[in-house]
């Protein structure tokens, strides 16, 4: 009887600690599985929040951007991008221009109504009054008049001699109308050229910026790349610029020429024509 007793009561105390163990079992995987979900959601809650204030500030940004308009723009981009480079860039947009306004001033004065001043010589050559002739393209404005001019002082020297002083005088005129041309076709390859420079070292200094920071940091990478960026910006844009000043001159340079080979065919027709020179 107290065997039985006493195998019950030890059957009974074993199943009560199997029961507490497997309690305390529970009651940890529990704990643990409370503790992985806790930190489960205090890493989702901050990542929202880093994601947030990363997106607030690029929107911060943006929104500062937007503000600021016209020269305070320019100004802000120009500083982003480095005064050194933005700077030295900016310089051959300044030469440039000087030199494409100049030239523009001189083409402009190398303009001439051809077609009046060849009925005047016409008039002239006609009655064969050549110091009518001369005095006509002495007042006649612009470097083309002046070609003829030299070419009507031999005409008593013949016909071979008055041609070739045309053409060596034309390709003087040519020359000085095409003065400086070199300089601004200079300054718009090194415009780029110095955009992609000033690129170049930004890509450097931001990767440089990253390696110290050991970490890739979006904000880091884009803010490098964004102000490497710029100052290729800006040398295109002032490639462009003097671009279209380029084309423009050599247009109106070439329409100066066409007009001086027209005027100089019709003189010496005139000259023929009028037997003042033996073809």
């Amino acid at each position: 009887m107290k065997k039985a007793i006493v195998s019950f009561i030890g059957g009974l105390l074993m199943i009560t600690a199997v029961t507490i163990l497997a309690q305390d079992t529970d009651t940890a995987q529990a704990t643990q599985d409370t503790t992985v979900q806790t930190t489960e959601q205090v890493q989702q809650e901050e990542q929202p929040a880093q994601e947030q204030a990363a997106t607030q500030q690029t929107e911060q940004q943006a929104q500062g951007e937007e503000e600021l308009k016209g020269h305070a723009l320019l100004l802000h981009y120009f500083l982003q991008g480095g005064p050194t480079f933005m700077g030295i860039t900016l310089l051959t947009l300044i030469l440039g221009l000087a030199f494409a306004i100049e030239r523009i001033i001189v083409v402009s004065l190398a303009g001439i109504n051809t077609e009046k001043l060849i009925r005047q010589l016409d008039d002239a050559l006609a009655n064969k009054d050549l110091a009518q002739a001369e005095e006509i393209l002495k007042k006649a404005p612009g470097p083309l008049p002046k070609v003829l001019l030299e070419a009507l002082k031999r005409v008593e020297d013949g016909f071979d001699i008055v041609e070739k002083t045309i053409e060596a005088h034309a390709s003087v005129v040519t020359a000085r109308l095409e003065r400086n041309m070199v300089w601004i076709s200079l300054f718009i390859a090194i415009a780029p050229m110095l955009g992609f420079m000033g690129t170049v070292i930004g890509m450097i200094q931001a990767f440089d910026a990253i390696e110290k920071a050991g970490d890739i940091s979006p904000s880091l990478v884009a803010g490098g790349i964004k102000v490497a960026l710029l100052t290729t910006l800006l040398g295109l844009i002032i490639a462009i610029i003097l671009q279209i000043f380029y084309n423009y001159i050599m247009s109106r340079i070439d329409e100066i020429v066409t007009d001086l080979e027209d005027l100089a065919t019709a003189f010496v027709d005139m000259l023929v024509r009028y037997k003042i020179v033996q073809k």
